[in-house]
């Protein structure tokens, strides 16, 4: 999976920009504010969801642009795109080899895994977060978990508008869309179990010298099949009427993270040992996507080799390259990638502009 151009259009602070890219490393130095992010914010907007910064698509566009904006890539013979439109600036539309098709299935085409320094939060701030760190991870590894997600959540957002109506229930049609929940979030929760069992196994025999083993579990720990989701919903439905909103469900699980040696949970574990912990996952995670898609997930690593001491920088960067595959990375300095092997393409970024070093 290596994309071999990609063109912004009125994306951040790039009004046009066309890049010619390769397999192997993508490395891209510059000042803070250069626009460096923004180059791999483009490229994880060709997976579903809501990109790296999970930003609101007005905030995407250029400024002083009218309101638009469009990321397109070529991938093998295939050209992918996604952006929105002046008319309608917060719809995000999709396209692939110029067919209309819905954002989720860009999962079929692209496995994308990202880094960032905002992700250092992951294990402090709220279960949202590692949520949605959790589907994509999932998405990754079975694209057809994404739309069970929006399925799931569009279905959701109905109950809970007729569960806040101060309207008797249309009890047909709460009865049709607790079925719905039950059928999707059945799957959702089915696939995100078998993914944590599969990429703990990874874990369990991969080479972790680098960085700490990370053992994952499901805060909610009980996996219901669709009868007992759909028990379950018209069991709390009167509690969920009073409270307006469903309150139970695969929309509520939590992802625990444990420092394996430690049999410590992550939170309490100190920064340093976090960002290991979040390392582990994607390398063993990129490790399981080659193994199932039978090609490696373009890895988009934001800062990460500036948190890092330079032995285990230069260890990250030979497993990386080892490996194999497309990753892109940023830093504020050429000199944090001094140790990359011979190959990789070094970019340089300053005020909205990229140049081949």
């Amino acid at each position: 999976m290596s994309l071999s151009q990609l063109t912004l259009h009125n994306f951040r602070n790039y009004s046009e920009l066309r890049l010619n890219a390769a397999p192997g490393f993508m490395v891209f130095s510059g000042a803070n504010g250069a626009g460096k992010t923004n180059v791999l914010e483009a490229v994880s907007m060709l997976a579903p969801g809501r990109g790296l910064r999970r930003a609101s698509l007005r905030d995407i566009a250029n400024q002083n642009g009218p309101g638009d904006f469009a990321v397109a890539a070529r991938l093998n013979d295939a050209h992918l795109g996604s952006g929105t439109t002046v008319d309608y600036p917060e719809r995000r539309k999709t396209r692939i080899n110029e067919a209309a098709v819905p954002t989720n299935e860009l999962a079929e085409w692209l496995s994308i895994l990202w880094l960032t320094p905002a992700m250092d939060r992951l294990f402090t701030e709220g279960a949202s977060g590692r949520r949605n760190f959790l589907d994509r991870l999932v998405t990754a590894l079975e694209p057809a978990h994404a739309g069970n997600c929006a399925r799931y959540d569009a279905a959701r957002r109905e109950r809970n508008r007729l569960l806040a109506d101060a309207r008797p229930t249309d009890n047909d049609w709460m009865e049709s869309l607790e079925k719905q929940l039950a059928r999707y979030g059945s799957l959702v929760a089915e696939a995100r179990d078998r993914m944590v069992t599969a990429l703990n196994e990874r874990l369990h025999h991969s080479d972790q010298s680098i960085f700490a083993t990370p053992h994952i579990q499901l805060a909610d720990g009980q996996l219901l099949t669709e009868d007992q989701l759909l028990q379950m919903l018209r069991q709390y439905r009167a509690a969920d009427r009073a409270a307006g909103r469903t309150i139970r469900g695969p929309h509520r699980t939590d992802l625990d993270v444990f420092h394996a040696a430690k049999q410590q949970p992550a939170g309490k574990c100190s920064t340093g040992e976090q960002k290991a912990l979040l390392f582990s996952m994607i390398l063993a995670h990129a490790d399981l996507i080659a193994d199932r898609r039978a090609d490696r997930p373009i890895l988009l690593l934001d800062e990460v080799a500036a948190h890092l001491d330079p032995e285990r920088r230069a260890a990250l960067f030979g497993k990386l390259a080892e490996r194999g595959g497309q990753v892109w990375l940023t830093g504020t300095e050429p000199s944090l990638f001094s140790d990359i092997p011979d190959g990789a393409l070094h970019f340089e970024v300053s005020d909205g502009r990229v140049r081949l070093r």
